[in-house]
């Protein structure tokens, strides 16, 4: 099963972005820990994607499209903002405290940790995608 939808690249906009891919996990089965996993994955990417491809001017539009194949939901969520590969990020220090630690640099560890696999793409004048997958391992 396949559904695409666009959203304004507002922060405004999460809550209907994690509904439809809360709507996608539930369609495909997945428990709750699995839906909640997949909605905060999809809510860091896109905030990163407001405040950082886009400039956070709500110009632009986020296109999300969720597949659905046997054990596997995929996410491929595509912008045409400024292109930045998630996997070039640097790994937070979390042994430093959290008194002493910069502000962000969680968003794409906490995806990383969520999600079962995580790729980048530049597409050229087409913009970017990023494309998030869990795979279901059971029930609630």
């Amino acid at each position: 099963m396949m559904r695409t939808a666009l959203f304004r690249s507002k922060y405004e906009a999460l809550d209907d972005m994690r509904a439809f891919v809360r709507q996608a996990a539930e369609d495909a089965s997945m428990g709750d820990g699995e839906i909640y996993a997949v909605q905060l994955a999809v809510d860091e990417a896109c905030s990163n994607i407001i405040e950082h491809a886009c400039d956070g001017r709500g110009e632009e539009q986020i296109e999300i499209t969720c597949t659905t194949s046997g054990n596997r939901l995929t996410v491929m969520i595509r912008d045409h903002g400024e292109p930045f590969d998630p996997a070039s990020a640097p790994a937070p220090d979390l042994e430093t405290g959290i008194e002493n630690r910069p502000v962000g640099g969680l968003g794409i560890f906490l995806m990383r940790q969520l999600m079962d696999e995580i790729r980048y793409e530049r597409l050229g004048e087409s913009g970017n995608m990023l494309t998030l997958v869990k795979y279901r391992k059971g029930r609630k």
